[in-house]
């Protein structure tokens, strides 16, 4: 795990305006989010007064955006988190540790998140391909994500218009359900409350959490700007607009959908049945057009869910290297292509790694990956920007939180509900995941005699 070797540092291009950068973050949130999950949704709570757990994600999300705004604007590197953390808790120790943590967990949860797509597009993949098995729609999802990496292996600048002509495919699908659900809105479906939906015990503050969970992972990717910073334009103006900009509009969006859907597709009807991984908005298609419209939107669905994967992998491919290039991550993750300037191995391995993770099921990947985020990630660079403000209070910040401290705090409530609400199980092994990480770290920094087996100085 050294530094990466000389002439590997060639530096990236800022081709990122305010256009690209709100389509690379919309793309990442819109993707198969609100298609594969409203079914999952509605049965934490049973019935539409789950959509308050999108509600509550909101509230957490626009919080821990103003977080990362302002990181994202002050520290103005690729790598995201990593970054924060290294420059929050000091580079040589503490810093250097939470940003070993961080890459950690991010070598399983970032793939995780990327192969939850994959499975989006195994399910959609089933109206097309009636006939064919659960594993060989699997086996089709995986192999898109070995296509996006291919997409993927080429100059930034190319990359930049790529993203916004798929970032108009997944507007485009999210108009036509927004339309169509309204041209054909049921008031009575879309609020078919249960006798007991706004009587809160023990069970629905659970529930309530489990449902906001669901709505976290769909408005995941606020911040996937803030990854690719070295190749962002004017970055302390456009990642925090990028940011806002991209929270609000996927909010209004997805309020937008799922009240569409829920109008049209009885809530009843998707959660009762065995099973809650069937093609919602397909059979929402179905119902009004018919199954040769439906059949062509699904194709249109597919295209969205494409460019969510692309979004994704282009900005987690940027974190091993940024780690590594910076010698806290093998070396070989820090090379850059030779010809195109681009981080290829990084790119590569956690392609193949989501690619290889679509075969896991979809609640265990989304509970898992939010799990094995919170304490590092989340929560730490919360601590991570209360540190440099007291620390380095003179730091160019040309975007400052508002209301500091309550949103940092407020965010860092949210998490904490959210850990705390997790099933056992899953909370015991990402804290196995996290005491394996340490005592990796230790016996690294043991063998290469530095901190905490050295002395040093905070650099």
């Amino acid at each position: 795990m050294n530094a990466s070797p000389p002439g590997s540092h060639v530096p990236e291009q800022r081709r990122f305006g305010l256009l690209q950068a709100t389509a690379l973050n919309m793309s990442n949130m819109l993707g198969a989010g609100p298609f594969i999950t409203i079914p999952a949704l509605m049965l934490t709570m049973g019935g539409p007064q789950s959509m308050l757990g999108w509600g509550v994600a909101l509230v957490l999300a626009l919080a821990d955006g103003l977080v990362w705004s302002e990181l994202g604007a002050a520290l103005q590197k690729s790598g995201g988190s990593y970054v924060y953390l290294r420059e929050g808790y000091g580079r040589e120790k503490w810093g250097r540790f939470m940003g070993f943590l961080f890459i950690w967990q991010f070598m399983l949860s970032g793939p995780l998140e990327l192969a939850t797509a994959y499975v989006g597009v195994a399910q959609y993949v089933q109206p097309l391909w009636p006939r064919s098995s659960e594993f060989t729609r699997l086996c089709l999802g995986a192999g898109v994500g070995l296509g996006i990496i291919l997409l993927l292996y080429r100059r930034i600048e190319s990359i930049g218009k790529i993203m916004v002509t798929l970032w108009g495919g997944a507007l485009l699908a999210m108009a036509v359900v927004i339309v169509t659900g309204a041209l054909h809105f049921d008031a009575k479906l879309a609020f078919d409350f249960p006798a007991d939906a706004w009587n809160f015990d023990g069970m629905k503050w659970a529930a309530l959490g489990a449902a906001a969970r669901i709505g976290m992972y769909d408005y995941l990717g606020y911040y996937d700007i803030c990854f690719i910073g070295d190749e962002v334009k004017q970055p302390g103006k456009v990642i925090p607009r990028a940011v806002m900009l991209s929270l609000v509009l996927v909010a209004l969006i997805y309020f937008a959908v799922n009240l569409s859907i829920l109008g049209v597709v009885p809530w009843r009807e998707f959660v009762s049945e065995e099973g809650v991984s069937k093609p919602l908005v397909t059979m929402m298609m179905a119902k009004i057009y018919g199954n040769d419209f439906a059949q062509l939107f699904t194709v249109l669905v597919l295209w969205t869910m494409a460019a969510c994967c692309f979004a994704m992998l282009l900005g987690y491919s940027r974190i091993p290297y940024a780690a590594a290039r910076d010698g806290s991550f093998f070396k070989v993750f820090g090379r850059l292509h030779p010809r195109l300037g681009f981080p290829h191995v990084s790119l590569v391995v956690v392609g193949v790694l989501a690619a290889a993770a679509t075969f896991v099921k979809l609640g265990t990947l989304i509970d898992a990956l939010l799990t094995t985020r919170i304490v590092v990630q989340f929560a730490g660079q919360i601590g991570a920007l209360i540190l440099l403000r007291r620390t380095q209070p003179e730091m160019e910040r040309p975007f400052r939180m508002w209301l500091y401290p309550l949103p940092a705090l407020l965010a860092l409530a949210g998490w904490t509900y959210l850990l705390l609400t997790t099933d056992r199980v899953l909370l015991g092994g990402g804290l196995v995941a996290l005491l394996t990480g340490a005592l990796v770290f230790l016996g690294w920094s043991w063998r290469s005699r530095r901190w905490p087996f050295s002395a040093v100085k905070d650099a």
